[in-house]
């Protein structure tokens, strides 16, 4: 049985990986195997640790689009909040993808600021750290996501969301 990649993207700090968890949860709970690949986590697990050029950039969002691909061929749910923010790197992961489903979490740059837990848009307003999406690096939102998720906190795209999942695995 062929797999999912379940692709969330927005700005840093917009929800993408609390949705995804939501999602994987209610997936797990339909005995439907899910897991998630989040981008930090990958980032932190590779040797070595990509860096944020755009080259750096373009190698990781394709190593983490081929990973994601090879665990759906596999039959699982993969859940990616990872913000990638070109729409390039989106349609790649879709290309080698078996199934796929883009998922905006659309949040306005302000409240993804409040929420910043990291401290990237602080860094970034100050200068000291440079190409933080949204932020000195432009970001593209989709443009024709399945599902859009109004600032990252919504039961009704986790529902939406699991709906097309569970629609396009049959």
């Amino acid at each position: 049985m062929k797999g999912i990649v379940i692709w969330f993207t927005g700005l840093p700090s917009s929800g993408k990986s609390t949705l995804a968890e939501a999602v994987r949860e209610r997936l797990e709970h339909l005995t439907i195997p899910a897991c998630i690949l989040d981008g930090d986590a990958v980032r932190d697990a590779l040797i070595p640790r990509p860096g944020y050029s755009a080259e750096q950039r373009d190698n990781f969002y394709e190593t983490l689009a081929r990973l994601a691909g090879v665990m759906a061929w596999q039959g699982l749910a993969v859940l990616v909040p990872a913000t990638a923010h070109r729409r390039f790197y989106r349609e790649r992961a879709r290309e080698l993808a078996p199934r796929f489903l883009e998922v905006y979490v659309k949040t306005a740059l302000e409240e993804c600021e409040r929420r910043d837990a990291k401290g990237l848009f602080e860094r970034a307003r100050k200068g000291s750290l440079l190409e933080v999406p949204g932020v000195g690096l432009p970001y593209e939102e989709p443009a024709q996501p399945e599902v859009i998720a109004e600032g990252g906190r919504s039961t009704a795209a986790v529902d939406e969301i699991v709906e097309r999942a569970q629609q396009a695995l049959g």
